[in-house]
C-alpha cells in the first residue's frame, strides 16, 4: 500500500497546500502554466514542500509527454535516451529529482536539448542551485524558490488526510495535540502525513477513548517517533536533523558533539561539498569577527576536500569542525545584516545622501551630487566624520559588537571615532 503522502499527492494547483505565492491566483508560475508556455525551470526547496508534485501537475495541465529520472540512479545514458525519443515528440518534459547530484558532464548532456527546446526541463533539488547547477544550464532555466510549510498549512494537511483519505478514514481519531508532529515535520509535508499515519496505525488500544476514538497527543506522537529507527539518509528526514545537530553542537562549543555527528554525516556517505559548506556559512553566522581565521580555515576546508574526497576528506573536516566548535562565538555580523534588511523592508529605497554619491557628470556635479565629501585619507587617523547612512537611519546602530576579546577591540575602535552616535 502507498504511503499517506504519496495518496494525498495534489493532482491540480488548486489542490496543493502552501506555496501560494507560485501556485496562487495570478502567481508567475501558476500563468506561465495557464498560458501553456512554461520554461525550464529549477524548483529549490526543502524536502517535502511540492517540488515531484509541481512537476506531475504541470505535465497533466498540459497533457504533454513526461519523463522522470533520478539524479541518484540516472546518469547520461538515461538523460540521451529521453532527449532522444523527444525529439520525436512536442514539448516533452523532463523531470529530474536531485538534480544537485548530477555532476558537469552530466548536466551538460542536457544544455543542447534546453537550448533548443527539445525538452523542457524541470529540476528539484534540496541545494542552492547556485552553488551546485553548472552555471551554462542555469542560465537557461527560471529558479522557483519553496518554501516550508507553515503551521497553518500542516493542520490543514492533517484535516484533509482525515477527510479524503479512505485509510485514515477506517480509524475514528480525535486529534487533540498537533504541536509535536509540526515541530518533528519541520516543515516538510511529506515527513508530517507519514508520521501521521504511523501514530494513528501503531496507536496502542489504551489510546482510544471511551468512544473508541484513537486520541492524537502530543505525547503519543513522541512516543511512536522516537521507537523509529533513526538512520542516517542523505536523501531522507534524517538529512537535515543531523546536520542540524552537527551545527548546534560546533554552535554550543562541544567539539565532542560536533565531531560525532560529522561521523553519522560520513558515515551515511554525505557529500564532503554539503559539509564543508554549512561549515563555511557557520564560521561568518556564528564566529565571525569573533575569530576571522573561522573563516579562512573554512574556506581552505571547503577548497581542499573538494581536491581529495573521501576517506582523507575526514581528516580535514574533522579539524576543521574541532576548530569551529572550540573557537569564541559572536553572530554580530549575521544579526547586523538582518537588522539592516529589516530597515530596508521597513523604509524602502531611501535617498542616498548627496556628498556620498556618484558624480561622474557635469550634470551630476551641478546637482550637488558629491559635494562636501570627505576623504579619508586625507585627514589624521584615516577619519573625518560624516553622515553614511540615509537621513531617516542617522545614527542607527546595525552593528553591535559582540562580547568578546576582538569584538570588544572594534567596539573600543568605533567609540573612540563615532563617540556617542552609534552608542558604542
Amino acid at each position: 500500500m502507498q504511503p499517506l503522502a504519496e495518496r494525498m499527492r495534489p493532482g491540480s494547483l488548486e489542490d496543493l497546500v502552501g506555496q501560494e505565492h507560485l501556485a496562487g491566483k495570478g502567481s508567475i508560475l501558476r500563468t506561465a502554466i495557464e498560458s501553456g508556455h512554461i520554461p525550464s525551470m529549477i524548483l529549490w526547496g526543502p524536502p517535502g514542500t511540492g517540488k515531484t508534485t509541481i512537476a506531475n501537475i504541470i505535465a497533466h495541465t498540459l497533457n504533454v509527454p513526461y519523463y522522470q529520472l533520478s539524479a541518484i540512479s540516472s546518469g547520461v545514458k538515461e538523460v540521451r535516451e529521453v532527449i532522444e525519443t523527444a525529439k520525436l515528440q512536442q514539448n516533452a518534459i523532463l523531470f529530474i529529482d536531485e538534480i544537485h547530484r548530477f555532476n558537469k558532464s552530466q548536466q551538460d548532456a542536457l544544455l543542447g536539448a534546453v537550448e533548443k527546446g527539445t525538452i523542457t526541463l524541470i529540476g528539484a533539488t534540496t541545494e542552492n542551485p547556485s552553488f551546485e547547477v553548472n552555471s551554462a544550464l542555469l542560465s537557461r532555466c527560471q529558479v522557483y524558490v519553496l518554501k516550508a510549510l507553515d503551521e497553518s498549512g500542516l493542520v490543514r494537511l492533517l484535516h484533509l488526510a482525515m477527510a479524503k483519505d479512505s485509510q485514515i478514514q477506517q480509524h475514528h481519531i480525535e486529534l487533540k495535540d498537533t504541536a509535536a508532529l509540526i515541530n518533528i515535520s519541520g516543515g516538510d509535508a511529506r515527513k508530517l502525513l507519514n508520521l501521521f499515519e504511523l501514530v494513528v496505525t501503531s496507536a496502542p488500544s489504551n489510546k482510544k477513548n471511551e468512544t473508541g476514538a484513537i486520541e492524537i497527543t502530543d505525547e503519543l506522537v513522541m512516543n511512536v517517533a522516537q521507537k523509529k529507527v533513526a538512520l542516517y539518509d542523505k536523501q531522507g528526514e534524517q538529512h537535515y536533523d543531523i546536520i542540524s545537530a552537527f551545527i548546534k553542537s560546533m554552535r554550543g562549543s562541544d567539539p565532542n558533539g560536533a565531531v560525532y555527528w560529522l561521523a553519522r554525516m560520513i558515515e551515511g556517505g554525505e557529500d564532503v561539498k554539503f559539509i564543508a559548506r554549512r561549515m563555511v556559512i557557520f564560521s561568518s553566522e556564528d564566529i565571525g569577527n569573533a575569530n576571522p581565521n573561522a573563516l579562512l580555515l573554512a574556506n581552505a576546508t571547503f577548497d581542499a576536500v573538494n581536491k581529495i574526497g573521501y576517506p582523507e576528506a575526514r581528516i580535514i573536516l574533522s579539524q576543521c569542525a574541532v576548530y569551529l566548535a572550540s573557537s569564541v562565538k559572536s553572530n554580530a555580523s549575521y544579526e547586523a545584516i538582518g537588522s539592516a534588511l529589516a530597515a530596508v523592508k521597513q523604509y524602502g529605497d531611501l535617498p542616498v545622501p548627496l556628498h556620498i554619491r556618484n558624480a561622474p557628470t557635469g550634470l551630476m556635479k551641478d546637482l550637488n551630487y558629491g559635494k562636501g565629501y570627505k576623504y579619508s585619507h586625507s585627514f589624521e587617523g584615516n577619519f573625518a566624520e560624516q553622515e553614511y547612512l540615509p537621513d531617516k537611519l542617522s545614527g542607527t546602530a546595525f552593528y553591535e559588537p559582540g562580547k568578546n576579546a576582538r569584538e570588544e577591540e572594534q567596539r573600543k575602535f568605533l567609540r573612540g571615532l563615532w563617540k556617542e552616535k552609534y552608542g558604542y
